[in-house]
């Protein structure tokens, strides 16, 4: 088995080569990202979306994310998995925040945590960190204050709030974020703060000059409908494949062509004559 990545590990790999993370939610997805050398798992509260049904990602619950994420670590053996702390499990105290993100390594298995904001969550980053818990951060359209921001909207569009974020990106890293996740931000933006920066960036709708790149797996493969953002790119449409495979097996249990002998079991003669006999 591969060794593990480690957070030295995919902070030093700034400006050496280019990080790839993607979602997962089970073991068997977890085991194919693995499998093809992706450096990161994340663990996404978009599983409230993509897995779960939800309209939003403010709905999945902390017991939620620790049961998939314990899934995905079971199948990973390289990535380094990421949990995500979802909605209200890191706003409302510091100490609330330690606690939760400390769940995710000593119950599920996850070597860090994400957590979505700026100034208003240094402080929870600087004291798990200060915990021995890895953090990665997340600024620009951040979907659990999607609500607060006017809706799933690119951030950082005028001169002031591109400062703005270029200010909080730096106060992250130096509460402690190993690596910052930039969603919907101009690419001229997220560029300036991927080079001021001593950490890598990850990009999802941020152009492509930040130092990797992260998708929802669902939105890579097809198997998430409800909208596809600007920024996704599809590389597969499983989704088609799996409702097709699906017709066809219907169709052939009510034609009477499946199962056929080769799916099927039977006696040894003998024993078919002393059953009839």
């Amino acid at each position: 088995m591969a060794k593990r990545l480690t957070v030295p590990d995919i902070v030093k790999s700034k400006n050496v080569r280019k990080l790839s993370m993607l979602t997962a939610y089970d073991y068997p997805t977890a085991t194919i990202v693995d499998s093809c050398g992706i450096d990161m798992i994340l663990v996404g509260d978009s599983l409230a979306m993509v897995v779960l049904g939800h309209e939003d990602t403010l709905s999945v619950t902390m017991e939620e994310m620790l049961h998939h994420t314990r899934a995905v670590t079971r199948g990973a053996g390289r990535c380094l998995v990421v949990g995500d702390m979802p909605f209200l499990s890191y706003q409302v105290s510091v100490e609330q925040a330690v606690a939760n993100a400390g769940r995710f390594l000593k119950e599920a298995g996850a070597q860090a945590v994400k957590l979505e904001g700026g100034s208003s969550v240094v402080e929870q980053v600087r004291a798990i960190t200060r915990a021995g818990i890895p953090v990665q951060g997340h600024l620009g359209l951040t979907p659990q204050s999607a609500g607060q921001l006017g809706g799933f909207k690119v951030q950082g569009t005028t001169a002031e709030k591109a400062e703005e974020l270029i200010r909080e990106a730096h106060a992250l890293v130096e509460a402690g974020c190993f690596s910052l996740v930039l969603e919907a931000v101009p690419a001229e933006v997220a560029a300036r703060i991927s080079q001021e920066l001593p950490v890598p960036t990850i990009g999802i709708g941020a152009g492509p000059d930040c130092d990797g790149q992260v998708l929802v797996l669902h939105d890579l493969l097809g198997l998430f409908d409800r909208f596809r953002p600007k920024f996704v790119k599809q590389y597969a449409d499983l989704g088609r494949q799996t409702a097709e495979a699906v017709q066809r097996f219907k169709t052939e249990v009510e034609q009477g062509g499946f199962p056929g002998r080769e799916h099927s079991f039977f006696l040894k003669p003998e024993e078919r004559e002393r059953l009839v006999g």
